[in-house]
């Protein structure tokens, strides 16, 4: 992907750094894909380290940037920020606009294998083999120091695809993650859609399944999970405890942190923010 592609949309000066909008022709995605990166003012001078945020379920990639009052904190620890947007828009797929927890805003970060959405629902494959690979040569970030989070089903993908992809990814956290998707609604309901009705299919998709197949931590610095205990989708959707219990069994070392009075939604998230990137400062500074 050439990065004479990329159309910066809009751009404003923010902490120091610079807060930028883009849009590009995505190839795995066969649409335009927008996208918004934070850099902080220490990319004047050379590549900086960055964490990938993956937004959850009805979000877009402005979502975080405007709501988690992140750019501060990365701009005093020299990070830069990335989200793409949940889904592909406008494949035109019958029904992809119909709900909430499916199709436009919902791509889970996942490659669909099931017609029609397997034609453009890609995201896993955009993320990691070309948005990233296109930042890494258009933007001064360093793809050796690469951290992942992310919030409800982006922290479901963050700890997928940190688990799948740990060459790449050198950090990982998550907000609210939905632990255990073939265990729950919103997981059986998408996993379902856009892998088909074998639950085999699904185990590659599944952050307590992958981790139960690890034979060895594959994060020894440690997972750092935050999770509201007024979160209306605890109950139901989101099972930390199965993860715990996946990282317990092959000596991953996490930090589960339940937070009495927050819900799921970014008052919450950027209330615990700095502690994240916190956390992937650790571990991408020293790298």
């Amino acid at each position: 992907m050439n990065s004479d592609s990329l159309e910066l949309l809009s751009e404003h000066a923010c902490f120091g750094g610079v807060q930028r909008f883009y849009q590009h022709a995505a190839a795995e995605i066969g649409l335009p894909m927008r996208f918004s990166v934070y850099l902080p003012p220490q990319a004047a001078h050379g590549k900086v380290p960055a964490v990938l945020y993956l937004a959850g379920l009805t979000c877009t990639e402005e979502t975080f940037m405007a709501k988690a009052g992140a750019q501060r904190v990365a701009a005093e620890l020299g990070l830069a920020l990335i989200t793409p947007d949940t889904s592909p828009r406008g494949a035109g797929v019958p029904g992809e606009t119909e709900s909430w927890d499916f199709g436009v805003g919902a791509g889970f970060y996942l490659d669909a294998t099931q017609s029609p959405w397997s034609t453009h629902y890609r995201m896993e494959s955009y993320i990691t083999a070309e948005l990233l690979p296109l930042l890494g040569q258009a933007l001064a970030v360093d793809l050796q120091r690469l951290g992942i989070f992310g919030h409800s089903m982006g922290g479901h993908g963050a700890l997928t695809l940190a688990l799948k992809h740990p060459a790449l990814f050198k950090s990982v956290s998550a907000f609210a993650p939905i632990c255990a998707p073939s265990q729950c609604p919103w997981g059986h309901k998408a996993l379902t859609g856009y892998l088909g009705a074998n639950p085999a299919a699904w185990v590659a998709h599944d952050a307590s399944a992958l981790m139960h197949e690890c034979r060895a931590a594959p994060y020894p610095d440690g997972i750092l999970i935050d999770q509201g205990l007024a979160d209306k989708f605890l109950p139901s959707q989101l099972h930390p405890h199965l993860f715990e219990a996946a990282c317990a069994k092959v000596g991953q070392p996490l930090t589960l942190r339940m937070h009495a009075g927050y819900d799921h939604g970014y008052y919450f998230i950027s209330t615990f923010v700095a502690d994240h990137l916190a956390h992937h400062a650790q571990t991408l500074l020293a790298a």
